[in-house]
């Protein structure tokens, strides 16, 4: 069991360190072929940033753990939206832009309605998988238009082609073997403590790959770069759901199991309420009281789960 332990956490480290390599050697390549920053950052960074929980949802399809593959994105898309956002908001007030409160939250709002239509039935097929990609496809077409009116860019350090493979080569090598540590070990620890798979899914391994969006939140909200903070976070919730779940279900249709409906209620609850909170006080600012609200919910679910198992 102890080694089991280590090994998950080896897993979840070589994730966010393969993803890390793997989003600096393709950026700099990128670079290289005259590809803007704009599309670098729309693409290979916001994939990139993605790849732990596309990867564990990948393995778990063809080694036939569901529980693992929705409690990832699930357990991921609640950490991001209450931990995440919630510690980000106690350190330092958050201005939300207009795009974000009109657009981004009530599209993430339609991501966890349309994952609750499509799994009432039991069931996620590959059908379910394609509508979700489509959905994937109108968001992606949004932060493209999006961009264009944006001016701002981001400085990619462009490094020699012999390092941009070689990184490459290692991320993509890392993301697979950690996947599979995580996958593997986060089941037989499930098993040994007599838990289930979508609770070990749902709290550890989601916590561990929502890692990157919390340092990265926490160190923009030091230097009180927090302006585009929930756009960013509302952002992975929307590829998880749409893009990560929907070619999961392409490989390997699964059943949801009814425990897993209260999940996503639950993240599709706390969805609208962040929505109607930019109403509540100051419009557009997510307060520290807020904040704290956030927080204490995801202490509450955590709680919850643990108590259900």
């Amino acid at each position: 069991m102890i080694l089991s332990i280590i090994l998950l956490i080896v897993g979840l480290a070589a994730l966010i360190k393969s993803a890390d390599f793997l989003v600096d050697g393709s950026s700099s390549l990128a670079k290289k072929l005259n590809i803007s920053n704009m599309v670098i950052g729309l693409t290979i960074v916001a994939f990139g940033t993605s790849m732990p929980e596309l990867v564990v949802n990948v393995i778990s399809a063809f080694n036939n753990t569901p529980q693992i593959a929705l409690g990832n994105i699930i357990g991921s898309n609640i950490a991001n939206l209450l931990l995440v956002l919630g510690i980000t908001g106690l350190i330092a007030v958050i201005k939300v832009k207009h795009e974000s409160v009109w657009k981004e939250i009530p599209f993430a709002l339609l991501a966890s309605i349309s994952l609750i239509a499509l799994s009432k039935k039991g069931f996620l097929l590959r059908e379910d998988g394609i509508i979700l990609l489509c959905f994937f496809a109108i968001f992606l077409y949004y932060i493209l238009e999006t961009a264009k009116k944006d001016k701002s860019t981001e400085k990619i350090q462009s490094l020699t082609l012999r390092k941009d493979i070689i990184l490459i080569l290692v991320g993509s090598a890392g993301l697979f073997l950690g996947g599979k540590l995580t996958v593997e070990n986060a089941s037989i620890i499930a098993k040994g403590l007599g838990l289930s798979e979508f609770l070990i899914s749902a709290t550890v391994i989601a916590i561990g790959t929502s890692l990157p969006e919390l340092i990265t939140s926490i160190i923009a909200a030091r230097k009180k770069e927090i302006d585009i903070a929930v756009g960013n976070i509302i952002g992975s919730n929307i590829f998880n759901t749409f893009w990560i779940i929907g070619i999961t279900a392409i490989i390997k249709p699964f059943k949801i199991q009814n425990f897993m409906m209260t999940d996503m209620g639950f993240s599709a609850i706390m969805t609208a309420i962040l929505f109607l909170s930019m109403f509540v006080g100051r419009k557009h600012e997510f307060q520290k009281r807020k904040a704290a609200i956030f927080v204490l919910a995801y202490i509450g679910y955590i709680t919850f789960i643990i108590i259900r198992k």
